[in-house]
């Protein structure tokens, strides 16, 4: 949600995703917050007062919900271009609204980006998936 965006930057905390889960009455709206160093207990809290001052003004959600805010921890949201701009050369999962050369699920490796379209290698393909019909993304965590 936009309007957290100024509130979060002026905290010194990058606004990563919002994301709102359920239906009304037990909705939850988690919030992911990043800094370069890294994200504590005590910084969600500071943010997490901050926000549901915001939602009491603002009431964007009808009934009750649960706030949620954490770090993107390791598998982290990718929302925005520049999320992705980020993580070139990393691996990550990628699910699609419509499909690309018949498929809408890609894990692979972000070799590159061509105005706003992703350039991805997945099992020895290269497949073009546009920003726009990007559904959900995220890192994908390789474990040794």
């Amino acid at each position: 949600m936009a309007m957290f965006g100024p509130v979060v930057a002026s905290m010194g905390y990058e606004l990563v995703a919002v994301e709102i889960a359920g239906g009304s009455g037990n909705a939850i709206m988690r919030v992911y917050i990043d800094s370069p160093e890294g994200i504590s207990v005590d910084d969600c809290a500071e943010v997490s007062y901050q926000v549901s001052g915001l939602l009491d003004v603002e009431d964007p959600l009808r009934g009750k919900y649960t706030l949620e805010v954490s770090s993107p921890g390791l598998d982290r949201p990718l929302v925005s271009l520049d999320h992705f701009k980020q993580f070139i050369g990393e691996r990550m999962k990628i699910r699609c609204t419509e499909p690309v050369l018949g498929r809408k699920r890609f894990t692979g490796n972000l070799d590159s980006i061509e105005g706003e379209t992703l350039i991805m290698a997945v099992d020895n393909e290269i497949y073009e998936i546009p920003l726009e019909i990007i559904e959900k993304a995220n890192l994908a965590i390789e474990l040794n």
